[in-house]
């Protein structure tokens, strides 16, 4: 099995934790492009670490953070790490027949993504967003191979409970 991108995978969880939506497809293939105002890189680690306004790009999807630190594993599959205040990203998800694909938009303190086991975290005031509806909580775990996903809310804190919200959709009239 090899590597797949793990910013792609981050997106797409992310897309799956709002109505389990699909994330766009096509954006696995695209390269990969990242900003930042420094950079490092230990080789023998395999860590590399971007800082200050970090913007990540491939294909539809958009990951801004102020920091995004990536760790190889000896087999090729990374673990990454992003943090802000808080981390954003966009996606497009996959056209429904004829009708154009949502953008999914999401935020969290920390998001953490594991290419090797396909499982996304978000931790602190995660938010995901499509179409109007949102869901919110303290953590949000995703596992993109079995299309499942979880929110939790906080330990004991007030205002910290898992809240939802789903938009009525249009029915179309009866014709006449």
């Amino acid at each position: 099995m090899t590597p797949r991108p793990c910013i792609a995978l981050g997106a797409a969880a992310l897309a799956l934790a709002c109505a389990s939506a699909a994330a766009e497809k096509a954006d696995r293939n695209k390269p990969t492009q990242i900003e930042a105002n420094r950079m490092s890189a230990d080789d023998a680690k395999r860590l590399n670490i971007f800082e200050g306004g970090v913007v990540l790009t491939k294909g539809s999807i958009t990951v801004r953070a102020e920091r995004i630190v990536v760790r190889q594993d000896a087999d090729g599959f990374r673990h990454t790490t992003a943090t802000g205040k808080p981390v954003r990203f966009r996606q497009r998800q996959d056209p429904k027949g004829d009708k154009e694909g949502a953008w999914v938009d999401g935020e969290a303190l920390r998001i953490e993504i594991d290419d090797r086991d396909s499982k996304i975290e978000l931790f602190d005031n995660a938010r995901v967003t499509r179409d109007g509806d949102e869901v919110a909580g303290n953590y949000i775990f995703v596992d993109q191979r079995s299309d499942f996903f979880s929110v939790s809310g906080g330990q004991s804190a007030p205002g910290s409970r898992v809240r939802a919200v789903i938009q009525p959709k249009a029915t179309p009239e009866p014709s006449k």
